[in-house]
């Protein structure tokens, strides 16, 4: 795991096309800004466990048929800031 150090504002990049900034620090929380191309999937841990377990639970039913992956819904806090 590679661990960084940034301030309030400062970008980390991931490959040409994704940044990551940092927008607010209170307390021991920190709300990051996140720009990425479409293509790319972006899930808080929690939303992407759930797609995994549903995942597995529609290849179960479908006798091994890989099933698509289902975009999470819509919550308030996933959607970016005005």
């Amino acid at each position: 795991m590679l661990l960084l150090t940034r301030k309030l504002g400062e970008n980390i990049r991931i490959g040409d096309d994704v940044k990551i900034t940092i927008v607010e620090v209170k307390g021991n929380h920190v709300k990051l800004g996140i720009d990425a191309p479409p293509s790319v999937k972006v899930h808080r841990e929690e939303i992407y466990e759930r797609i995994q377990q549903e995942n597995r639970r529609a290849q179960a039913q479908q006798g091994g048929e890989a099933p698509r992956t289902p975009e999470p819904p819509d919550r308030p806090d996933d959607k970016e800031a005005p």
